[in-house]
């Protein structure tokens, strides 16, 4: 028998799913092929001036009339632009892309030569070349800002005195006639297409952005035209191309009302719910994340370590595009504000390494894993080395979550009971093939986590491990520090239990602002169960309030 203790334990997954997303990143936006990159500019123009007074003297000086927009559809086009960026991507598929040129669209929104464009078209870019109404020669220009998941970005053009758009103020009405400007499939000749607004508000999320506020319609557009204008038949912005849908005729825009108070924010040199990549969603049913293709020297995520190639798989321990998306990416991020600390994890494709780190804090280092760790004494070799899927389980009051494999479906949760008494301002939770097993022998792997606020106001860590020593049964191997991005502590390995091969994992742990102590204890019975470790320690999390 042994000593019907609680049990817990956390693990990262494997990687064994690289090739898929080779052969599932594209892009389906109406950008470049790349998110790196895309489409053509617009040439610009000498805004007018007024003429000098002809009045007796003494004369005074005019003020020069200020530039206006452009009051048509046939000027539209003289402040619509075609933007190359060049710059090094890393591609699911063809690995390192060197000095790579895709183009897209854009327009300008003041006559300084203030343009707006998507942020899939001009991030992590080392160039940008912008193309004016029929210019030969392109001029150069720089960004100003990003926003990510609005898939917005705007930046400033070399020169002065352009011809420039203004926005429709009027609303945006199913049924409105529209018109798609740009420079599609890298043409260098502008394109305008017809339509109709037929959803004033439809869904934005796709698998390289996450837009609240999207307009559909039908006015054609391709590859090339993300990031030009949907315009009215006024020749006034109504919003921003970004996506696509050829086989269903479906084509939408960021609409005027999102991207106006964001292009206010980046304009002045701000980004919005961005950290610096440039980055493409996937997600098989089983593993998922997002695929960096590159990212912005000197951004939070370029200062964390992230590089391109790399696939964030976790953003403040949630596991990211579960649904292709970036939803839970982009929820994350206009959750807080851009200097908070964020934990981050990525899997490094070309070195095979899972990293964790932190946004505005730590650098990416290795994680380290149970399943690779050599100094681990050998279990069972139960057959398969792995379990067949994982899924997310909770406490009854939603305090704890953590990911289990599918057989654990033994799940019991309710406060914590500990040293024979009902802690306060606790939780508890056992997952395991069989509960009963899993408590009374050594042949049954499970896990117990607990969180308690009355145990830190008692114990201490250390102390926590030590009242959960298991030398009667096993062999004590030692203790180790224990630092997962949201929680440290230490943990303590315990081996031949019972007499078997099976090995038991105690981690104690706490939060940083040492609000509450928690327990994890995972029998590990086969190979596959180290796995289950490393991915229970990497999923596990308080959520609520104990």
């Amino acid at each position: 028998m042994k000593s019907s203790r609680w049990f817990l334990s956390r693990q990262v997954g494997k990687f064994g799913w690289l090739m898929l997303v080779i052969a599932m990143v594209a892009l389906s936006g109406c950008g470049a092929a790349i998110p790196g990159a895309t489409g053509p500019t617009a040439v610009p123009t000498e805004a007018p001036t007024s003429e000098p007074p002809t009045s007796e003297p003494p004369t005074v000086e005019p003020t020069p009339e200020p530039a206006r927009g452009l009051g048509s559809l046939t000027d539209a086009q003289q402040a619509v632009i075609q933007i190359e960026a060049q710059g090094t991507f890393v591609s699911p598929d063809e690995g390192m892309l060197f000095n790579l040129a895709g183009r897209g669209s854009g327009f300008i929104i003041d006559e300084s030569g203030i343009a707006v464009t998507n942020n899939h078209v001009v991030t992590g870019a080392a160039l940008l070349k912008v193309f004016v109404n029929g210019e030969s020669r392109p001029r150069n220009a720089r960004v100003l800002g990003v926003s990510e998941c609005s898939d917005l970005a705007v930046i400033d053009i070399e020169g002065e005195g352009f011809p420039y758009l203004d926005w429709y103020d009027g609303d945006l009405q199913v049924g409105l006639d529209v018109f798609a400007a740009g420079y599609p499939l890298g043409d260098p000749e502008f394109t305008l297409t017809r339509g109709i607004i037929s959803k004033a508000r439809t869904d934005g999320e796709t698998s390289w952005a996450s837009v609240d506020n999207v307009l559909e319609h039908d006015a054609t557009i391709n590859q090339g035209n993300s990031g030009g204008p949907l315009l009215s038949e006024s020749g006034l912005a109504i919003g921003v191309n970004y996506a696509g849908r050829s086989d269903t005729n479906q084509y939408f825009a960021i609409s005027r009302d999102e991207a106006l108070p964001l292009i206010e924010k980046m304009r002045n040199g701000e980004d919005v719910t961005s950290i610096g990549i440039n980055g493409e969603a996937f997600s098989n049913g089983f593993d998922s994340g997002i695929w960096v293709w590159s990212v912005k020297s000197g951004s939070p995520a370029d200062n964390a370590g992230v590089k391109p190639g790399d696939i964030i798989t976790k953003l403040e321990r949630l596991v990211l595009a579960t649904d292709g998306t970036m939803t839970d990416y982009c929820d994350i991020l206009r959750s807080r504000n851009p200097s908070d600390t964020l934990a981050i994890e990525v899997f490094r494709s070309d070195t095979q390494q899972v990293l964790e780190g932190q946004i505005n804090g730590r650098e990416l280092e290795e994680t380290f894993s149970f399943a690779r760790d050599e100094n681990i004494p050998g279990v069972q070799d139960g057959g398969s080395a792995t379990y067949d899927g994982y899924e997310q389980i909770t406490d009854a009051n939603e305090l704890l979550i953590v990911e289990v494999p599918t057989s654990w479906s033994d799940v019991s949760s309710g406060t914590w009971n500990f040293a024979g008494r009902e802690l306060e301002r606790s939780v508890g939770m056992t997952a395991a093939p069989n509960i009963d097993a899993f408590i009374n022998t050594w042949d049954s792997p499970g896990v117990f986590i607990g969180a308690s606020q009355q145990l830190a106001q008692e114990m201490n860590v250390t102390d926590l491990l030590d009242q959960n020593a298991f030398s009667q049964s096993c062999t004590y191997e030692g203790r180790d520090d224990y630092s997962d991005g949201l929680y440290t502590g230490f943990f303590d390995t315990w081996t031949n239990c019972g007499g078997t091969d099976t090995v038991l994992i105690v981690v104690g742990f706490e939060p940083e602002d040492g609000s509450f102590l928690g327990l994890v204890q995972v029998q590990v019975v086969t190979e596959a169960d180290l796995e289950a470790l490393d991915r229970i320690l990497d999923t596990f999390i308080v959520v609520g309030e104990l």
